[in-house]
């Protein structure tokens, strides 16, 4: 079983840096495992869709994104969670669409944040195998508020 971390919350300085990438070393190690590992475990408790490092205190360019029903999003997309080692958006749609956000960090405030439809993610697996995928509707969005997490940036900033 896999452990559940804090969740820094908005104010909290780790959220405003733009975060480290992980090293070639670092792929397909134990410790980047056990960071995901502890990262769905967190997400899946908080009943969240989605999770930055940043977020657990570890500013690394680490992120999961798992579209769901859950209390917080009861109307998500079922998807398979997806960790993403370094993730970067290589093509935005010109469509874009709003649509409700909230953060485990601002769990206060949730807000229509106006977002691409589609995004091309290039991103590598925990093993270091490079993807690249494409997103549309809410799993685009998840990926575009993740993403933001790691270049120190909350979805409020958007509002």
């Amino acid at each position: 079983m896999s452990v559940v971390l804090p969740i820094a919350q908005r104010g909290e300085e780790i959220l405003t840096f733009k975060a480290a990438s992980v090293a070639q070393n670092e792929f397909n190690s134990a410790w980047l495992e056990q960071l995901a590992l502890a990262l769905q475990a967190t997400m899946l408790e908080r009943h969240g869709v989605g999770i930055a490092a940043p977020q657990v205190y570890v500013s690394k360019r680490v992120i999961i994104v798992a579209s769901r029903p859950n209390p917080r999003y009861p109307d998500a997309p079922e998807m398979p969670a997806v960790t993403m080692i370094n993730p970067e958006i290589i093509e935005y749609s010109t469509e874009t669409c709003f649509g409700e956000e909230g953060c485990l960090s601002v769990p206060e405030q949730r807000g229509q944040v106006e977002r691409a439809y589609v995004v091309k993610v290039r991103y590598f697996t925990v093993q270091g195998e490079q993807i690249e995928q494409s997103y549309e509707g809410f799993p685009a969005r998840i990926v575009q508020h993740e993403i933001d997490h790691l270049n120190g940036i909350l979805f409020v900033e958007r509002l």
